[in-house]
């Protein structure tokens, strides 16, 4: 009987557990179905929150110096980089590495904090915490963002703003407001006009893809030799573009105009742009085409200009072909059979170097320039003025220059008898004098640019005067014009030729009919 009840025992026992793995079995399955472990998740993490809060009462924010993946920097990071300038000076002595830049004044620094160094700032009786730092690129940084290259894998950096739980609603109202509103002020008295060129995409690095120098141009619209009503035309529109912000978001139009600056040589195109450029006070971004490889690295040069700029592309019908893409291809596929003969004839690969220099070579097209011009990345940013330049306006393409992407033209053409008398003016100091009949006689007759006017103008040496001058401009005009007579008659000279070798032509063939 006690085996029996000992064995019978052992099976209630089996039971019993086996019921409670089934419960606990299901009971589990029901747990993981309502989420009960997020939910003593979001219990302890609170609680830790608040056990953080009682040790450690300070909350931070931070302002990273790009958004979007490194595709622009961003303008806070500038903003606050600027007001902690002024912040730093007022605390170097307790910041132990500073940065110095130069600024305007041949003797003045700006100083700014190193990495790691942090700066306290006051702001109505709070105290907040500045701290600089960076941090390394993630290891696939060159693959996982949009741009790649060295800007990818270059160290980010951040501020970072320390502040008490007490004042975060001071801190987050009012003075993150204030601290870029000042970081503008600061911007603006600092402000040195640059002049950027870009950099080949292999380039690139953390500081981005341009580089600079101080723009100092002395040309101005008081010192350009042009008709003075023509000049006052282009002021006009440059001041109409300048109060236009609200203009350009009424009609749905980005806040950007293309100015197109054609005609030969020597006639002011590119002191044009720097008479625009002192007339507004714009930086000016000069794109050098044919070291931007690819139509994305152009989007990407665009992004990174500045509001407040000229963007320019001198020459732009010599930079790349950007016409006549269908033709290209066509001779490439008629020269084929000749880059085979030339395998036998030396052994080696007739379109090995052909590869290399397409390697090497621009690939930005037609279509990514009207993209850059007025696609849907020319509204990144605003108070933009786009200028091209070129000695052969015939030779773009139409869609390339039609109103809308250059909205104004421009033509720099040959001095006429009123830049002449403003250049006269600059040069020698005189309003009129009794060789000007002869300069307006001769500038009717002969094509002079005023870069070639104002040369001679120019007085070489310490006893020339107006007199000089004005004889010497005299003796090149009319040497300009004898050499222009003598062109045309010898243009007659061989039609006349032409003419008596076809009219010999047809004599031998009535002999020959005879």
């Amino acid at each position: 009987m006690e085996a029996s009840a000992s064995a019978w025992s052992s099976v209630n026992s089996g039971i019993v557990l086996s019921l409670l793995a089934v419960l606990w079995t299901v009971l589990w399955n029901n747990l993981q179905g309502l989420q009960l472990q997020h939910f003593f998740g979001r219990h302890f993490n609170r609680h830790a929150r608040r056990l953080a809060a009682i040790v450690d009462p300070y909350l931070t924010v931070t302002v990273a110096e790009y958004d979007g993946g490194r595709m622009k920097r961003s303008d806070a990071y500038r903003e606050v980089q600027a007001y902690l300038q002024r912040a730093t000076c007022a605390a170097a002595g307790g910041v132990r590495h500073l940065k110095a830049e130069p600024a305007k004044g041949a003797d003045a620094l700006v100083l700014s904090m190193g990495d790691n160094e942090e700066v306290a700032d006051v702001f109505r009786g709070a105290t907040v915490w500045w701290l600089a730092y960076s941090t390394p690129p993630r290891e696939d940084a060159g693959a996982g963002f949009y741009w790649g290259g060295r800007a990818a894998r270059a160290d980010r950096r951040f501020y970072r703003l320390f502040f008490l739980e007490r004042d975060r609603d001071l801190v987050l109202a009012d003075y993150l407001p204030h601290v870029r509103r000042e970081g503008r002020v600061v911007m603006v008295k600092n402000r040195q006009r640059k002049l950027f060129t870009n950099l080949a995409g292999d380039h690139w690095d953390d500081e981005g893809v341009w580089s600079h120098v101080v723009f100092e141009h002395p040309k101005t619209f008081e010192t350009l030799a042009m008709d003075p009503a023509k000049k006052k035309e282009i002021m006009d529109d440059l001041d109409a573009f300048r109060k236009g912000k609200e203009y350009y978001a009424r009609v749905g139009k980005a806040w950007k105009r293309g100015y197109l600056l054609h005609g030969p040589p020597g006639t002011g195109k590119s002191t044009m742009i720097a008479a625009m450029a002192n007339y507004l006070d714009y930086d000016i971004y000069d794109i050098e085409l044919t070291s931007v490889r690819t139509n994305t690295d152009l989007r990407k040069l665009f992004i990174e200009t500045t509001n407040k700029s000229i963007i320019v592309i001198e020459d732009i019908d010599c930079s790349l072909d950007l016409t006549g893409k269908r033709k290209k291809k066509k001779k490439k596929a008629a020269d084929s059979d000749d880059g085979k003969n030339n395998d036998k004839k030396d052994g080696t690969p007739g379109s090995s170097d052909e590869e290399e220099k397409d390697k090497g070579s621009s690939k930005v097209t037609l279509s990514g320039v009207l993209n850059f011009i007025d696609g849907l990345w020319s509204a990144c940013g605003g108070e933009r003025i786009i200028v091209f330049t070129t000695n052969h306006v015939e030779k773009l393409d139409p869609a390339l220059i039609r109103r809308g992407r250059m909205d104004k033209h421009i033509e720099m053409s040959y001095c006429s008898f009123e830049a002449f008398k403003f250049l006269a003016k600059i040069y020698l100091g005189v309003d009129a004098h009794h060789l000007f009949d002869a300069v307006q006689s001769l500038l009717r007759e002969v094509d002079m640019t005023p870069a070639d006017v104002a040369e001679n103008l120019t007085p070489k040496g310490a006893g020339d005067d107006a007199d000089t001058c004005l004889a010497e401009l005299i003796r090149e005009l009319e040497k300009a014009k004898a050499e222009k007579a003598q062109a045309k008659a010898g243009g007659k000279g061989k039609a006349v030729a032409a003419e008596e070798e076809v009219d010999d032509d047809d004599d031998d063939d009535d002999g020959d009919d005879e």
